[in-house]
């Protein structure tokens, strides 16, 4: 809960504990946050770096100062052309980006810029360019108008996405773009979908209610929440009523098993797995066989954990999926779900550090992988059977042109009707429309191939 303060006892109040930290403490933490994204760190492992008292307020910061991190850092190069030692000007980046659409920010500016100079002055990191700072702060404050005019002349500036990456979206799509970008730079909203072997999207909708939460449903096993909770806080959770997913991540499995045409107990494969959720979710529908993979050890433990919790069973394996001698045992696959490595570029308002994560020159070698997976699975799966491809990007390189190269190099396969791309806007593109609209939902791209008998 955070609380309006004066400059000098600015304070974040937590609910659980009472207890009242300085907001310069907050700043701090989110300098060495940003620090650790501008080196190559994912903000969510930069995150468990930072002290339980502080995380809360931290990331709710950290995801703030993300999506103007570009408008921020135009205005750093105005107020000082030749950039601070990086601790200083992360500092200062932090705070010009929580602080320069006044209408947006979590404090007061003048709480903000006091309180930035405070957690100047307590670093020894920063200590040396603490009057630096001051002084770059109270010209903003002074010309805060005419600075932020100049910037929105700076596409980086007024969309908060590196060049590269808006220029990418006008050529693959030249009349959504700005929506894309625009939605981006939106809070997601926090939706959940239903273990259906325990629960109904209505009943948990009134055990919602009952509990004083306001949520509607989404598709046919998703639930919406009006505003995000921790899960530990929602009825249910321990028990395994539901688990945490986008509504078009929620589209995979059930993409994939209608009209499968394979009787009894099909043999379904989910290849780069991890964390479960998607094999959750085929497990959740069907009373097939799954096998997950992950290539990484300790993400194929987490995909153990969501199982248990959701009383669920696969055969959950440590392997590349694309070195097929490594793990296959020759049984065919009646299904394959392939959730491919991607840049994530759909998912950019969730993670909103993945736009300044990514270079340019990930997608070709991303794009290379998706179709060195594509190929190798190709051959574990049965004439007759089904492999669905989807990935959690808007790139037209890792969704409609990677599945063309690959029906042109495979005469076998054929397309099936597919939502193609979703964009992380209101609405559905592409040639499926869903009887019952998912609503808002992230970026994917999703594409059902059959492979079709000799």
């Amino acid at each position: 809960m955070w609380s309006r303060a004066d400059a000098a006892g600015a304070t974040l109040t937590t609910n659980a504990s009472e207890q009242k930290i300085p907001l310069w403490r907050q700043l701090q933490a989110v300098a060495a946050v940003l620090l650790g994204v501008r080196a190559g760190m994912s903000a969510t492992a930069a995150l468990e770096g930072v002290t339980a008292d502080l995380r809360p307020g931290v990331q709710s910061l950290v995801f703030h100062a993300l999506r103007s991190l570009g408008r921020a850092e135009a205005l750093r190069q105005l107020l000082a052309p030749r950039s601070p030692p990086p601790p200083a000007d992360a500092l200062l980046c932090t705070a010009l980006a929580l602080a320069w659409r006044e209408q947006d920010a979590p404090y007061e500016v003048f709480t903000l810029v006091n309180q930035t100079v405070e957690a100047a002055k307590r670093s020894p990191a920063t200590q040396p360019q603490a009057r630096f700072i001051n002084a770059c702060l109270r010209r903003f404050l002074r010309e805060r108008d005419t600075l932020v005019q100049l910037t929105d002349q700076n596409p980086v500036a007024l969309w908060n996405h590196p060049l590269w990456w808006i220029k990418r979206l006008q050529k693959d799509w030249p009349d959504q773009w700005q929506s894309i970008l625009a939605a981006n730079n939106r809070h997601a909203p926090m939706t959940l979908r239903m273990n259906l072997r325990r629960s109904a999207v209505l009943p948990y909708l009134q055990l919602l209610k009952d509990a004083g939460l306001n949520a509607s449903a989404a598709g046919s096993s998703g639930v919406t929440l009006e505003q995000a909770k921790p899960v530990q806080a929602l009825p249910g959770f321990a028990e395994g009523l539901f688990s945490v997913q986008d509504a078009a991540a929620q589209l995979a499995a059930p993409l994939l098993l209608s009209g499968l045409a394979a009787a009894g107990s099909p043999q379904i494969l989910d290849a780069c797995a991890a964390p479960g959720g998607k094999t959750a979710h085929l497990l959740e529908i069907t009373e097939g066989k799954v096998t997950a993979l992950d290539v990484d050890p300790a993400r194929c433990e987490r995909i153990h954990q969501t199982l248990q919790r959701l009383g669920l069973e696969a055969r959950v394996l440590v392997a590349d999926a694309a070195n097929v001698s490594a793990w296959w045992d020759g049984q065919l696959f009646d299904a394959i779900l392939l959730d491919a490595p991607c840049t994530a570029s759909g998912i950019v308002r969730r993670h909103p550090d993945v736009r300044w994560l990514r270079r340019e020159s990930d997608i070709a070698q991303l794009v290379a992988t998706q179709a060195r997976l594509l190929k190798a699975l190709w051959q574990v799966l049965k004439p007759g059977g089904r492999l669905l491809y989807c990935t959690c990007s808007v790139f037209r390189a890792e969704g409609g042109n990677q599945i063309q190269t690959f029906l042109a190099h495979n005469t076998e396969a054929s397309l099936l009707p597919s939502p193609g791309h979703l964009l992380p806007v209101n609405r559905v593109t592409g040639d499926a429309v869903p009887d019952n609209p998912i609503g808002d939902h992230d970026g994917f791209y999703y594409a059902l191939l059959e492979k079709r008998a000799a």
